[in-house]
């Protein structure tokens, strides 16, 4: 199960942190500094250690990442049916990673990040729905499924 897990957490990772950074840019802000506030949510000081701060974000960011997909992966695996609906798969990963992360991780650990806007919940949802939870489902189906 570790093949499928690196390759979904490398392609996830990579396609939602690129979007976050697109985002980031968007708004008129600085990458380096996303990382930094990433890196900040277990890390609090990370948002004064600069480079280190940014790269601690990344790790961060991955390694979350990779603890998502292996809940996938190990529910995937011990209830293979779910692979038979990727679509379906697909959008309840999407919710379930959604809520995790933006009713749950993020408000508990900056209140201030509540409610979520609009633009907020349409981006986040764009990303857990297509540049996480697609990805994962077709990486599971390819090397879960029995041949």
């Amino acid at each position: 199960m570790l093949r499928p897990l690196v390759i979904a957490t490398a392609i996830c990772g990579t396609l939602d942190i690129l979007f976050a950074v697109l985002l980031t840019l968007w708004r008129g802000r600085e990458p380096a500094a996303m990382l930094r506030f990433v890196a900040s949510g277990p890390f609090p000081p990370a948002t004064d250690w600069g480079a280190a701060g940014s790269v601690l974000g990344l790790a961060v960011h991955f390694t979350l990442m990779g603890i998502m997909i292996a809940a996938f992966l190990y529910a995937a695996r011990n209830y293979p049916v779910i692979l038979d609906q990727p679509f379906m798969a697909g959008l309840a990963f999407a919710a379930v990673t959604y809520v995790a992360m933006n009713l749950v991780v993020v408000p508990l650990r900056f209140p201030k990040a509540w409610p979520p806007t609009p633009l907020g919940v349409s981006t986040q949802m764009f990303a857990h729905a297509f540049l996480v939870a697609l990805p994962t489902v077709l990486v599971a189906r390819r090397f879960l499924r029995p041949a």
